[in-house]
């Protein structure tokens, strides 16, 4: 972005555009003042770029109006030395930096959680079937009060069982995968939730009927999406209803994910988008959301967002969680298909 005198905007670039929603012809009309407030950090380095001359550089800010929110933005200010009192101004959003260190988490958490799986199914399974069954004999032989502790006995022999199923569902074994049209998974999610988890919950829908297929295994997908909508839906209705659900698919250029191990480097231009209008995820809780067991809920597993890491990450794509009160945003950055070759863009 290129600022002139009385910090009118010049002259932006396709990648501003984005970056504040607005197009180039909107931005040109009107001042930096219009974007940020005017007791904004960014109208000090622009003073001191035209005072000192050179770049300036300021981490950790904050841009955000009703159109946009970006946290953690670098700005490079510098001056232009053949046109004086002009400064151009480089933004460089590092929240998918931030959303790719936080993917490398998941990573590790999940296959904790998958080994751990491993482990509790060859070692807890088997012997489990033999301590039931004997419960089971037991409870025909016995009088009525050893007969109920052997009741105990088979009962809490069936939670374990339910608890280390839960936990397989981590496991490592490849699915296959195939083009996945997202619009008819988001459609099947929202009848599911419209008759389920999110019953009297309003669900909008804002899709870009242009999208590619994605690459990815269905089931899994309506896994992740509906787990989601419930989510959402149980914040909107936690803080008293009145609330809605938007389901939104987008065609996003920019983000690139390195693929371990290869000198490859993977395009992530599809956004699937899960709003919210709920009171917003706390400050504290927010850092640790993907963590497997960690939950809010009085009844919850706190293995559902752990999961949908998972599933995502073998996706070969990216999560991220935007919160602020009265408004939150799940984003999936999944991998396309090209439609000339068939292979993953």
């Amino acid at each position: 972005m290129l600022i002139g005198a009385g910090d009118a905007i010049l002259t932006v670039n396709s990648a501003a555009e984005m970056f504040f929603a607005r197009s180039r012809a909107q931005l040109k009309r009107e001042p930096l003042s219009d974007l940020v407030p005017p007791d904004h950090p960014l109208f000090l380095l622009l003073r001191q770029v035209r005072e000192i001359g050179g770049s300036v550089t300021e981490h950790g800010l904050v841009l955000s109006t009703p159109r946009f929110q970006h946290d953690g933005v670098s700005v490079q200010g510098s001056d232009v030395p053949d046109f004086p009192g002009q400064v151009l101004l480089v933004f460089q959003d590092e929240s998918a930096a931030k959303a790719l260190d936080r993917q490398l988490t998941f990573r590790s958490a999940a296959r904790s959680v998958a080994g751990m799986a491993a482990i509790l199914a060859h070692e807890v399974k088997n012997p489990l079937s033999g301590i039931r069954g004997a419960a089971q004999l037991l409870e025909g032989s016995v009088g009525e009060t050893d007969r109920e502790l052997a009741v105990l006995i088979r009962d809490e022999a069936d939670r374990i069982r339910s608890l280390v199923e839960r936990m397989e569902i981590f496991n490592e074994k490849p699915v296959g995968r195939r083009p996945v049209n997202i619009h008819r998974v988001l459609e099947h999610v929202r009848t599911l939730a419209e008759n389920g988890v999110a019953s009297g919950v309003p669900i909008v829908e804002s899709y870009d009927p242009s999208l590619p297929p994605v690459w990815g295994n269905r089931d899994e997908l309506v896994q992740v999406l509906l787990n989601l909508v419930k989510n959402a839906a149980e914040a909107i209705t936690g803080a008293g209803g009145g609330g809605t659900i938007t389901l939104a698919t987008a065609y996003r250029q920019g983000i690139r994910l390195a693929v371990p191990g290869t000198g490859q480097r993977r395009h992530l231009p599809l956004l699937v988008t899960i709003r919210d209008t709920g009171p917003g995820i706390s400050e504290t809780v927010r850092p640790h959301l993907f963590e497997p067991f960690l939950t809010t809920k009085a009844a919850g597993s706190g293995l559902g967002l752990a999961l949908a890491g998972k599933i995502v990450n073998d996706h070969g794509g990216i999560i991220e969680v935007e919160s602020r009160p009265g408004c939150t945003e799940v984003s999936l950055h999944l991998p396309v298909v090209t439609e000339e070759t068939g292979a993953v863009a």
